[in-house]
This record gives C-alpha cells, sequence and structure tokens, in this order.
C-alpha cells in the first residue's frame, strides 16, 4: 500500500473511534440522568406515604369505621335499667362508670325529659320526687377528664306508677231498686295510707246518696284489696262517683283517684 493511503486509512480510523467515543458519553449522560429522575420519584412517593398533602384535585377514599378500639378503653355506664317510683316517692340513684377513664366525670342530659321533680346532677346523681305518674324516657352522657374528652351516652326509662291504683272489680250496675258493685284498691307507695274511700250515686236532679264509704290504714304492699258498695235507691237515673284519697301525713302526700261510669244506671223500681 502506498504512503498516502496508509495515512488516510490511519486518519479514517481515528475518526471512527473519536464518533464512537462521543456516543458513549453521551449515553453515560443519559443513563445518569435516569437513575437521578427515578430517585427524585421514589422520594416524592416515600414522602407521600409519610404523610404529605396531595396534590390539588386528588380524590381520596376516606373510611367511615372508626378507629380500632380495645375493650379496657370503652367505657360503659351503669346500672343498666333503672326502678320505678310513684308520685311524692323518694327517689335517689346515682350514676357509675366501668371502663378505663381519667376523673373527674361529668353528666348531663341529652335528650328526653325526666319525671316533673326529679334532677340530675352534673356528679350524676338522680334525685328528687316525681309529681306525677307516666312513662318518661331519656338520654344521658358521661365525659371524662381526658384531652381529649372520652364519652359514652346511654338511653333510659323511668316508669312513675300511680301511688294508688283503684280499678273495677264489678262495675257499678242496677240489681232491681239497687246499685251495686265494687273496686280494686292498690298501694304502691313504700307507705302505709289512710285510705277514704267514697262513692255517690247522683240523681238527674243533683241529689247525691252515698252508696259506700270507708275510711282505714292501707298497708303498703297490698295489692287489689276490694272493697264493694251498693244501696237501695228510689226510682231514677244515677250516675256513680268513686272517689279514693290517700294521705301520707308525715310526707305531706296526698294521692286522688276518681272514676266515674260512663253512662247513668237507670233503677226503674222504688224501693
Amino acid at each position: 500500500m502506498a504512503l498516502a493511503d496508509k495515512g488516510s486509512f490511519t486518519s479514517f480510523r481515528m475518526t471512527r473511534l473519536m464518533q464512537w467515543a462521543l456516543r458513549l458519553r453521551w449515553m453515560g449522560y443519559v443513563g445518569a440522568l435516569a437513575c437521578a429522575l427515578v430517585a427524585t420519584s421514589a422520594a416524592a412517593l416515600g414522602q407521600a406515604g409519610a404523610g404529605q398533602k396531595n396534590p390539588p384535585g386528588t380524590v381520596v377514599e376516606k373510611s367511615d369505621k372508626p378507629a380500632a378500639v380495645s375493650k379496657e378503653d370503652l367505657l360503659v355506664i351503669e346500672p343498666g335499667e333503672l326502678p320505678g317510683t310513684y308520685p311524692h316517692g323518694n327517689y335517689l340513684l346515682n350514676f357509675h362508670v366501668r371502663g378505663d377513664y381519667v376523673p373527674s366525670l361529668h353528666w348531663r342530659l341529652t335528650r328526653g325529659t325526666l319525671p316533673p321533680g326529679i334532677t340530675l346532677d352534673d356528679n350524676g346523681m338522680l334525685r328528687g320526687e316525681a309529681e306525677r305518674a307516666g312513662v318518661f324516657q331519656f338520654e344521658v352522657e358521661v365525659r371524662d377528664g381526658s384531652k381529649p374528652q372520652k364519652g359514652v351516652v346511654k338511653g333510659y326509662t323511668i316508669k312513675v306508677a300511680e301511688g294508688i291504683l283503684v280499678e273495677w272489680k264489678v262495675p257499678a250496675h242496677v240489681t232491681g231498686n239497687r246499685i251495686d258493685g265494687s273496686v280494686a284498691v292498690t298501694n304502691s307507695t313504700a307507705d302505709d295510707v289512710d285510705l277514704t274511700f267514697d262513692v255517690k250515686a247522683v240523681a238527674e236532679n243533683g241529689r247525691a246518696t252515698e252508696i259506700g264509704y270507708q275510711r282505714f290504714p292501707l298497708k303498703r304492699g297490698t295489692v287489689a284489696m276490694l272493697l264493694p258498695f251498693g244501696e237501695t235507691l228510689p226510682y231514677g237515673a244515677y250516675v256513680v262517683y268513686v272517689n279514693v284519697n290517700g294521705e301520707v301525713a308525715k310526707r305531706n302526700a296526698i294521692y286522688t283517684q276518681r272514676m266515674q261510669t260512663p253512662t247513668a244506671l237507670q233503677v226503674v223500681v222504688g224501693p
């Protein structure tokens, strides 16, 4: 090969080698850039997982399920049910809590109505005397002294029964020239009651005739005591009124029950 040809060949090889070197260097830059991008993306994902705010427009599903709570952390209001009472009966009951809590506890009524005359104190004490009979439903809430506070709500019912209950045993009725019948009397209070039982038959002209009367101490716990009444009456139509009054003098309590026949009773045969 001529000398000139050898020089040209050598120059050509050097040019090719430089081109390959440049290509390899460029590929190195590209690889480094790709690695940097991957590392940056991984760091961003790590920060998002650590609690960073989501970008605007991101939709995040929220679970309605509460966080798991151990049984030791749950608060339970006791007692499970409340005892009944009667008008003017002394009512005293202290709510308490079972579970892990921080003193002190604070109680309040959140819904419903307590029997008139009975109140709930901040310390969880129910106290007072019911003023009337009825069924009263309500909810109480208690919160402890922790921060944030722990609390629980529970529903209750208090039944206030009549202190003296009077019911027809044998409804007033006409037999010949008489009106007869009987009632059953129950003492639901915790006291002996001074009871007055009075029955009158009232004619159309307003004249009242006594057809039953008793006064005696009705012992506490007495259930459905039978009290009869009856009397011979002149011809006419009569409405029968039953009046029962019970008194507990030491507590200044009076219980009153009244009943009457729905219509007048006709006595058609005179005495």
